[in-house]
């Protein structure tokens, strides 16, 4: 089995997020996308976020049909700090055994990983899928890990990965990203304007 983990606020779920999942799905030829609602992300505490019941039936709706996709609320359930290191173990924990997991966040988060808990460890833990913006490209590891990590790692080029030393890799790739914010969605939303093609209908209804 090989699963994709795709964590977020999801404040709300918009049509970028459904995209990237189904093109990432189908690239590692995933057999499913589990979408992690966070409780509270650490790197974002003085921000104000919808209840998780509401970003949850969010999610609900928009992934309805789409047997790929699933939903854990798994960091809502272990409480406090929602921290990715403690949520990939927990898969690890409760997966069928041989199964892979590919940790999927985006380019911005990949660039802050050396604040987030325990992340030299999540590095060796997972398989990593960053979504990188038209025009990016990396050279190394080395720009973003500090040199010691970042030399464990060596770029496979069957793979268009760097593999580490635990098998596990870091692949960029390239996806279809719609310019769509789910803070911009929020503000339409405060300012009375229409959120139609940003988010899937019943999340648009559920949110009316």
């Amino acid at each position: 089995m090989k699963w994709g983990l795709f964590g977020g606020t999801f404040d709300p779920v918009h049509l970028g997020h459904l995209r990237c999942a189904e093109e990432i799905l189908e690239l590692f030829h995933l057999d499913r996308i589990i979408f992690i609602p966070a409780r509270v992300q650490p790197l974002k505490t003085d921000r104000v976020i919808s209840p998780f019941h509401h970003r949850e039936q969010m999610l609900k709706l928009a992934i309805e049909g789409n047997p790929s996709f699933s939903i854990s609320d798994a960091e809502n359930r272990r409480g406090g700090k929602s921290y990715s290191i403690e949520t990939v173990r927990h898969f690890i924990d409760n997966s069928p055994d041989g199964t892979e997991l590919y940790f999927i966040l985006g380019q911005d988060a990949f660039h802050e990983i050396q604040m987030w808990k325990e992340w030299k460890e999540l590095a060796r833990l997972c398989n990593f899928v960053v979504m990188t913006r038209p025009g990016y490209e990396i050279k190394k590891l080395a720009d973003t890990f500090p040199p010691d990590l970042a030399s464990l790692f060596q770029y496979d080029s069957t793979a268009d990965g760097f593999r580490g030393p635990t098998g596990n890799s870091i692949f960029f790739r390239k996806l279809t990203l719609l310019d769509i914010s789910s803070t911009d969605i929020r503000n339409r939303v405060k300012a009375n304007l229409s959120i139609r093609y940003l988010v899937p209908d019943p999340v648009r209804d559920y949110i009316k």
